[in-house]
């Protein structure tokens, strides 16, 4: 037996960019990602794979994103992507070699054999098909794959429970589609949880983990304080002040279990949650830390890529971070020898950590515990150019020295299901543990916006029970279009700064959609016109093919007990 078990619960997720612009904020940011972080982890796995390195994980992909990844317009401009890349890489070499800059021409060389391996990667080894490289990860039991919210609505601030209910069998229903299978977990947008509680009106409202077992999903996670009842650390650590914090609701603990109930809980094993058959898991602190924290974490180190200065001719990025503090203009070269040896240094030591945290587990004599370290996939490859190839390292390290096995959430579940019931209080991992980054003085005027739209959804799904043909594909369009409208891109982007302007347009533009295609079903009669604007809207935002409006009919009125 193992002295513990491991695994990286990776959310991978990207908002809707499809056919919205190129640059700076459009389809070509997601290119970059594709580029980055998901094709270089598909060939680190599968190169692991090669080497008969027994490597397990657990990987959530949106549906959203999946979406957009099995897209084959979306497939053929990541090509011309790649292919661009490695056009500038060369141009980049030949400019260098010409001004005898040798240091920048060696890196030039290096992109230049990265884009061309990455190319042959998408064209050779996974036939174009990422989506497919995947499945087959999942099909021979590397990876687990979780499933999210349609769209990555922030779900504990959705107001119908039609829109919850809706997100998750959306969500459900694509993955189906995709993997041939039912999702067995979940990963919940930016891990925010709702418990049961009382309204006002003293309606009684179900808890995120009674949708899920109505859709047959196991076990999804909770942020680590919302499990442990500690501090704020890691996403969740900053300031929220003022009538935006989070206020948590009054649980309404329903006592059906035998099982003992557990005051607060430990992230090194798995909490039935109350009320229901359905765990939940959080990530280990500590682990999670050494990537995330912005002061001591791995990819801040001096060696490793500068994420945020770009050569102005190419755009491709030839510094390293230097240091802490240290001006764009100052950054020194990047040596890709050095970032590897940093690689491994960085491996070996989060190796250690994962040992040692499972060691201290042990002593208390209980069943092996599993150590999570949950983080965004994009992180990896992207923002953090290294983070792939560590990802890698260590899972080869864990399998080469074989005392801690690697594993899948679903796999550890089984082997050691829950002992305890525990009930969550309302949290996610934005800033605060609560609602804030969502929701706050920026942001608040989107809410009532999408409150009226669920509500509206509502009553045209009453309006039109049955809907056939044109009626049925615009109210099917609606729906789409309410998803979208509900991403938690928007409101975080907005809050960031990020991508304020666009993120805007890109609520306003959904919201528009909707209200059109609404009123046209609220009035009934098509014109041929209706049909002209269904079609172009029907092309420009075509997620979820088989999307049925009546997912999102009302759920509200039940009594509490």
């Amino acid at each position: 037996m193992p002295r513990g078990y491991f695994t990286f619960v990776l959310h991978t997720h990207f908002p809707y960019v499809r056919e919205a612009g190129l640059w700076p904020f459009g389809e070509e940011t997601l290119h970059e990602v594709m580029a980055e972080t998901y094709l270089p982890l598909l060939n680190a796995l599968y190169d692991l794979r090669e080497q008969e390195y027994p490597a397990r994980l657990t990987l959530g992909i949106t549906p959203i994103l999946l979406e957009q990844l099995a897209d084959p317009a979306v497939g053929s401009r990541f090509r011309t992507f790649l292919e661009r890349e490695l056009s500038a890489a060369q141009a980049d070499l030949r400019r260098f070699e010409a001004s005898g800059e040798v240091q920048r021409a060696e890196l030039a060389r290096f992109y230049q054999n990265f884009y061309r391996d990455l190319l042959n990667s998408y064209l050779e080894r996974f036939g174009g098909d990422l989506v497919g490289a995947f499945r087959r990860l999942q099909e021979e039991g590397v990876i687990e794959i979780l499933t999210s919210g349609a769209t990555h609505g922030y779900l504990p601030l959705l107001e119908r429970d039609s829109s919850i209910y809706g997100q998750l069998k959306v969500g459900v229903e694509s993955y189906r589609k995709c993997w041939g299978t039912s999702p067995r977990g979940i990963w919940l947008p930016e891990l925010g949880y709702r418990p049961p509680h009382m309204e006002g009106s003293g309606r009684y409202k179900p808890g995120l983990e009674e949708f899920l077992a109505e859709l047959n999903i196991h076990y999804f996670f909770a942020d680590t304080h919302a499990l442990t009842g500690g501090p704020l650390l890691g996403k969740a650590a900053g300031d929220v002040r003022g009538p935006y914090a989070a206020v948590p609701r009054r649980i309404l603990v329903i006592r059906s279990e035998e099982r003992p109930e557990a005051a607060k809980g430990i992230t090194f094993r798995p909490y039935f949650v109350h009320g229901s058959g359905v765990a939940v898991m959080a990530p280990n602190q500590r682990t999670s830390l050494q990537v995330w924290s912005a002061t001591h974490g791995y990819p801040g180190d001096a060696h490793y890529r500068e994420f945020h200065r770009k050569d102005e001719a190419s755009g491709l990025q030839y510094w390293r971070v230097t240091g802490p503090g240290v001006d764009l203009g100052a950054k020194e070269l990047y040596d890709p020898q050095r970032a590897r040896e940093r690689v491994q240094e960085h491996a070996r030591h989060f190796v250690h950590l994962v040992r040692e945290e499972l060691d201290n587990y042990a002593r208390g004599g209980t069943p092996p515990g599993i150590v999570i370290a949950a983080y965004d996939t994009e992180l990896f490859g992207h923002w953090w150019f290294e983070g792939v190839d560590w990802l890698k390292e260590v899972l080869r390290l864990l399998a080469r020295q074989g005392e801690v096995e690697t594993t899948t959430a679903s796999t550890y579940l089984e082997r050691y299901p829950p002992q305890e019931v525990l009930a969550l209080p309302e949290s996610s991992w934005g800033e605060g543990g609560g609602h804030h980054t969502w929701l706050n003085p920026d942001t608040e005027w989107v809410w009532p916006l999408i409150y009226r739209a669920e509500r509206w959804m509502e009553e045209l799904a009453a309006q039109h029970p049955d809907a056939e043909r044109d009626l049925r594909e615009i109210l099917n369009q609606a729906v789409r279009e309410l998803l979208l409208l509900q991403s938690s891109d928007w409101p975080f982007l907005i809050s960031t700064g990020q991508a304020q302007a666009f993120a805007e347009a890109r609520f306003q533009a959904h919201l528009a959609r909707f209200h059109h295609l609404a009123l046209m079903a609220e009035d009934g009669r098509i014109r041929p016109e209706d049909i002209d604007y269904l079609e172009s809207i029907s092309e420009l935002d075509n997620p979820f093919p088989q999307i049925d409006y009546r997912y999102f009919a009302e759920r509200e009125g039940v009594l509490a007990p």
